[in-house]
């Protein structure tokens, strides 16, 4: 969450890894679609919000050839945007903070917690309970991230 709107959500998934990692490429993107480059994209006025926003996740995605190759990016753009690299886009979500995670379960590993400050995570809240919540409350420590204990577990087996 991120000034109070749902940016990633990670839920369905058998591993709490999982989760965290699907919450954290969602929220990724939602931060990328922040940057100077999406917000600066010089897009046709009479461009539909369904196509654009379409535009921008192939922009910022791995296919942004399939926007930007010759023939195509003139159906979307008024000039050709350069492309957003890879290092552009670490450097943009290496700014990230401000971000909160929480979790319906306890968080029961520290790879759930350095997965979600590379996402900007810098206030996580779960239950707690884990025999291994020391393991968890070091790596936020590490990652000064503050973590509050609800001890209300939402989620059962």
């Amino acid at each position: 969450m991120k000034n109070g709107q749902a940016i990633g959500i990670g839920a369905g998934q058998q591993s709490r890894i999982h989760c965290t990692r699907l919450a954290g490429q969602k929220a990724d993107n939602w931060l990328l679609r922040q940057s100077p480059q999406v917000l600066n994209l010089p897009f046709k006025e009479d461009m539909k919000r369904a196509d654009r926003d379409n535009a921008i996740d192939l922009y910022i995605g791995e296919d942004y050839m399939d926007v930007l190759a010759d023939g195509l990016w003139e159906k979307t753009f008024t000039e050709k945007p350069p492309v957003f690299t890879k290092e552009e886009k670490r450097e943009w979500l290496s700014q990230a903070s401000g971000v909160t995670c929480g979790s319906d379960a306890f968080f029961p590993f520290d790879d759930n917690v350095e997965r979600a400050f590379r996402s900007g995570v810098s206030y996580i809240a779960q239950p707690g309970g884990s025999i291994r919540d020391q393991d968890v409350i070091d790596a936020c420590n590490r990652h000064g991230i503050a973590m509050a204990f609800t001890g209300l577990r939402l989620f059962h087996h």
